[in-house]
């Protein structure tokens, strides 16, 4: 075998798994990141990604950045243009109410803060947004728990069930070394070994996992029927130019 089919060889052997065992360690660089850039501890971070899109797998109990929960029923996709096509015939259906992402963003409530679907699925937007409104929610708490639930809902009921559980990942996370506060727009590579949790995987199919209420006026926006735009020119996205091919623009 030629020197250069050998090396293609090896390196098609070495990259195929990297590329799916890959995937959970997004949300985790990601949570980092947005730990360095924030005053949120990164085990608050990554107990929020694990509470809301964790799934076991060969590595463990681990997050997933192409998650979507579609109107209280949650769906993990193998890649981002997957997760992407789903959530672009639902929106053609009629749904509004759905979170995506390593960290679940509704985009209903959110969705006005985001430049395109597809930026609420970029690993780092999404833990960046989330870092600041949980930040926020910390303000308001005193307390990352109680900000953990208000995260989820502000019904209590369904508040204190999750925050149950963020409590429980949170507190096999605290263990591990905070990343230092440093603002670096660099990706870094992620720690491994999530805890195993499986009971978690039950939460979408419990009522906690049902559509939020927000009761954030600030957060509140009309619903429309448009996708979120980045306008018609050449440079837009896939997903919003086959939107505007559906309305027959």
């Amino acid at each position: 075998m030629p020197w250069f089919r050998r090396a293609l060889y090896i390196l098609c052997l070495t990259l195929t798994p990297l590329s799916a065992a890959g995937q959970p360690q997004l949300c985790e660089a990601a949570a980092k990141q947005a730990s360095r850039e924030s005053d949120v501890p990164y085990a608050v971070l990554m107990a929020i990604s694990l509470n809301e899109t964790g799934r076991k797998g060969a590595g463990g109990f681990q997050p997933w950045p192409w998650t979507v929960n579609m109107e209280g029923a949650g769906h993990w996709f193998d890649s981002r243009d997957l997760a992407l096509a789903y959530v672009f015939k639902e929106f053609k259906r009629g749904a509004r109410s759905f979170d995506v992402g390593c960290f679940q963003i509704n985009f209903k409530w959110h969705g006005q803060h985001f430049f395109s679907i597809e930026d609420m699925f970029d690993p780092l937007t999404n833990a960046r947004y989330a870092a600041r409104f949980l930040k926020s929610l910390y303000a308001e708490t005193g307390d990352w728990t109680k900000a953990a639930g208000a995260y989820h809902s502000r019904t209590p009921k369904y508040a204190r069930r999750y925050s149950a559980r963020f409590a429980r990942l949170h507190a096999q996370l605290a263990g591990k070394v905070e990343p230092e506060k440093v603002v670096n727009t660099s990706a870094t590579r992620a720690t491994a070994g999530a805890p195993e949790i499986p009971e978690i995987i039950l939460a979408r199919t419990e009522p906690s996992a049902q559509s939020r209420d927000n009761q954030y006026p600030l957060l509140l926006r009309s619903e429309g029927t448009e996708p979120p735009s980045v306008g018609g020119a050449p440079g837009a996205s896939l997903f919003i130019r086959a939107a505007q091919k559906a309305r027959g623009m």
